[in-house]
């Protein structure tokens, strides 16, 4: 199982990132290029995960009405539930298998770039490419990639909070959930607390994500709002 995730996953993703830092001699800026080809590719199974949480957040309040009405019988509940799903054509699966395809890619890009700037690490490249003579860690310049960044973590948790205020807004509070203003800012300080003991690269590459992240639900959204709009 490890080989088949080296050769599937981490030794092509570890070749394209030594292939653009070859093009542009930058760690971070190499970094961030791949991180975006990554989203661009994954576009697709994102989309269909983000609309199906929005499906069932819509979902939510019909859902507390079953379970009000029927919280002395679960077998009916469940039917009833079920039967929402089938009649709103939503499955509440839906979001979840395309963050378990997404997830064995995050893992081995999270390995690529824990381990890009060691020097050892470049036997696994293909022959085709070339081994740069130095890995230079610096960002910009000025952020040494390979050391935690403070500053990094900061940004990487600031987004995330963004990301949290945007993509929760307007879903109804439910009983026996977490209250989301909470968990909006819970999240943000656990992401800090991660990305300030890990090499600042792993900063910039969760900051990237989220950013582009963001992005996305606001296309998504936005290009369900024309639709709407054009079948008025």
């Amino acid at each position: 199982m490890q080989n088949i995730f080296f050769t599937i996953l981490y030794q092509p993703l570890f070749n394209a990132l030594i292939f653009i830092y070859n093009c542009i001699p930058d760690f971070g800026v190499a970094v961030i290029l791949l991180s975006l080809l990554i989203r661009f590719a994954l576009w697709p199974l994102t989309t269909k995960q983000l609309e199906s949480q929005k499906k069932l957040s819509k979902l939510q309040p019909k859902i507390k009405e079953l379970q009000k009405k029927y919280k002395d019988d679960k077998q009916k509940l469940t039917v009833e539930t079920l039967a929402l799903y089938k009649k709103e054509k939503v499955n509440p699966a839906g979001g979840c298998l395309p963050l378990l395809l997404q997830l064995p890619i995050l893992i081995a890009l999270y390995s690529v770039f824990k381990n890009g700037l060691v020097v050892s690490e470049l036997s696994s490249l293909y022959p085709f490419i070339k081994a740069p003579e130095v890995i230079n860690s610096m960002f910009l310049g000025i952020l040494d990639m390979s050391k935690p960044s403070l500053v990094f973590a900061i940004i990487a948790g600031a987004f995330q909070f963004l990301q949290m205020k945007i993509t929760t807004k307007g879903v109804p509070k439910q009983d026996g959930v977490p209250d989301m203003s909470k968990m909006m800012y819970f999240f943000p300080i656990i992401t800090v607390m991660i990305v300030r003991g890990l090499p600042s690269v792993i900063g910039v590459y969760w900051t990237v994500t989220t950013i582009f992240s963001i992005v996305q639900y606001l296309i998504i959204n936005k290009e369900k709002e024309n639709d709407r709009q054009k079948l008025n």
